[in-house]
């Protein structure tokens, strides 16, 4: 009876980075994420959206009014549905029984962008938050940048400050970083 061999191979050591990578991506992406109140359960309303009564005429005729906290709420889940979709078709594509050693490894730098454009998104996102704004999301992909601030007024000293934390962040070109207000 052959003893079964402890040798690692590349597949192995691949496959252990990339699930050291995911769990530094969701540890970043849990620990940047705004912090909710535990209230047994319950949704969280601003008081602003406590007095609307979804399916309501009165609602539903009436003028939208922009809430720039909803629209930060709502972008951050998107973003999360976004990145575990991405990081759940990298895993398929490198757990797939077809693939080659040469796909695996292009996967698995896929799999290093990806992990590094998040970990740059929640820095760019806290150092924004820093300059005084009052929320910030980003969008990276490797070769635009989209920030989206909250703030009664961009300044051009503050867009400037803004596109210096991208540029050290990031090797985005400055003509590929767009900022956008919403108050």
């Amino acid at each position: 009876m052959k003893k079964p061999s402890l040798i690692i191979g590349k597949k192995q050591i691949i496959m252990t980075c990339l699930t050291l990578m995911l769990a530094v991506a969701v540890y970043i992406n849990y620990t940047a994420s705004p912090k909710l109140p535990d209230d047994g359960g319950s949704a969280v309303f601003s008081e602003e959206t406590e007095k609307v009564r979804y399916g309501e005429t009165e609602f539903v005729n009436a003028e939208a009014e922009p809430v720039s906290g909803d629209y930060f709420a709502q972008a951050r889940i998107d973003k999360l549905r976004d990145r575990d979709e991405a990081v759940q078709t990298l895993q398929t594509m490198i757990g797939g029984g077809d693939v080659t050693e040469d796909e695996m490894v292009v996967n698995a730098l896929d799999a290093v962008q990806v992990s590094k454009l998040i970990e740059s998104e929640g820095t760019i996102e806290s150092l924004v938050k820093a300059q005084g704004f009052q929320d910030c999301i980003a969008y990276l992909d490797g070769e635009n940048a989209k920030i989206v601030v909250k703030t009664e007024g961009l300044e051009k000293s503050q867009a400037a400050a803004i596109k210096e934390i991208i540029l050290g962040e990031t090797e985005v070109p400055a003509e590929n970083i767009r900022i956008f207000e919403v108050k």
